[in-house]
């Protein structure tokens, strides 16, 4: 589509929407920046945008503006089935998330990576892999910056790595990575895509668009994407921690293994990685998986993944105060996510745990505390239920608190030496933080005010 001289609707003024703005100014379109919140600060918005002067509409958005538009750009923290977007859908207007725009943009090579949990870590290392060999990777989406921010910039040769989301994968259609990746699939946003099968529908979609001569990399130990490489349109490539594969990464003892079909060689030992814990092998063999597949040589792949340090608010060190070692897993906004964490730890822990409802159900998460967790530490909309889940599960050493801060000063207070205090909530930040990046920054520095208080 053709957007020059064309008006585009953007829809939502955070992160995603300023970019779209941006990319849609920069292309000659004529962009209407809506949101529903009346009391936006356009003051603000317009420094975002460089001082670009937009049309901007709060609150409803007129019906003659609908009768104008060629194009709706969601954020992709805008549900799908809301009436406005019906409103669109109804006057057959097409919608598209920022992925699709930046996609139709976008020149060279894309390496998509999906899945419930592990995508920043992954997605991180696979940046880096590319980096290390082409001297150049755009690293965009969930893990910082917008796709739409880097498409202009991109060249024909060149690769993207992307983060992508099941919010952003509801609004594509015609985006087209040339490796794709879905990590694993376990219960998560419920409350937004409604049943599992949707959810699945949405993470599956981003092979939606690939053919055989692309691959898709994905996790033989999980239920869904095993199942899903039965129908997948691509290649697949299979990573598994558990089983040896004729053909894939798969990890044997200490050893991450490669098979190609007709050779199966080591590749690395994972004590010469610098991340922890058994789902973080995983992120490396899918990681491993899509940059073989890329036509990386195994040699620089090893030492970027050799080189390679975990990312800011996934089981992040932060200090060690009075003898207890602070971790910082923000980023672990599902249970299963609060799994892997736990799993990490090596020693008796102090988990502070607890945020905004996604109707997720906690059980297995209570259940993976095997002895190790000594006290739990709840805060958030969630905390009673968390509660009553662990005392259902026989667990009885839990603290409500009513602050992040609160619940720091009590797990201080807690935690003997030798020991450790383990931030991975279970839950998303929303209501009492702006994001989970806010509450990781927040707690390092609660902890770093423990340091100093010595």
């Amino acid at each position: 589509m053709d957007l020059k001289g064309k008006k585009v609707i953007v829809m939502g003024a955070g992160i995603s929407g300023i970019s779209a703005v941006r990319l849609l100014l920069d292309i000659g379109a004529i962009p209407v920046l809506f949101d529903e919140n009346e009391k936006l600060d356009r003051t603000r918005v317009i420094e975002q945008l460089r001082g670009d002067e937009i049309e901007i509409v709060t609150g409803t958005l007129p019906e003659e503006m609908l009768q104008t538009a060629s194009l709706l750009v969601m954020s992709p923290g805008i549900p799908v089935d809301t009436p406005f977007v019906e409103r669109f859908h109804k006057a057959q207007i097409p919608v598209w998330g920022e992925i699709e725009l930046a996609y139709q943009y976008a020149k060279g090579d894309v390496i998509a990576i999906t899945g419930t949990n592990g995508k920043t870590t992954t997605t991180a290392l696979t940046g880096k892999i590319m980096e290390d060999y082409y001297g150049k990777a755009y690293v965009v989406g969930n893990i910082g910056a917008p796709y739409t921010a880097a498409a202009l910039d991109t060249k024909n040769g060149e690769v993207t790595v992307a983060e992508i989301s099941s919010f952003q994968l509801e609004t594509i259609h015609n985006f087209h990575p040339r490796i794709s990746a879905i990590l694993n699939i376990t219960p998560d946003h419920l409350n937004r895509h409604h049943t599992m099968e949707n959810y699945v529908a949405c993470k599956e979609a981003v092979a939606r668009n690939q053919t055989f001569a692309d691959v898709c990399v994905l996790n033989y130990e999980n239920d869904y994407t095993r199942a899903f490489a039965k129908r997948c349109p691509a290649k697949v490539l299979f990573f598994s921690s558990r089983q040896q594969l004729e053909e894939g990464l798969y990890l044997q003892g200490e050893e991450i293994m490669y098979a190609d079909g007709r050779n199966t060689r080591k590749l690395l030992n994972i004590h010469e990685m610098k991340l922890l814990g058994l789902h973080n092998v995983e992120n490396v063999m899918a990681a491993i998986g899509m940059a073989l597949a890329y036509g990386v040589p195994e040699s620089s792949v090893v030492k970027s993944v050799k080189e390679f340090t975990a990312v800011e608010h996934r089981i992040e060190y932060v200090a060690t105060v009075r003898g207890v070692d602070y971790y910082n897993d923000s980023k672990g906004t599902n249970p299963d996510a609060a799994i892997k964490g736990i799993q990490a730890m090596n020693r008796k822990t102090v988990l502070i745990g607890g945020g905004y409802d996604k109707d997720s159900a906690y059980d297995e998460w209570i259940e993976s505390f095997d002895g190790k967790v000594t006290w739990l530490v709840l805060l958030g909309q969630t905390k009673e239920k968390i509660a009553d889940c662990a005392r259902a599960h026989g667990f009885q050493n839990i603290i409500l608190t009513d602050s992040l801060e609160e619940a720091v000063k009590v797990s201080a207070l807690k935690a003997g030496e030798g020991e450790a205090v383990l931030l991975s909530p279970a839950c998303a930040s929303w209501g009492m933080f702006k994001n989970y990046e806010e509450r990781g920054r927040m707690f390092k520095e609660l902890v770093k005010k423990l340091e100093k208080e010595g």
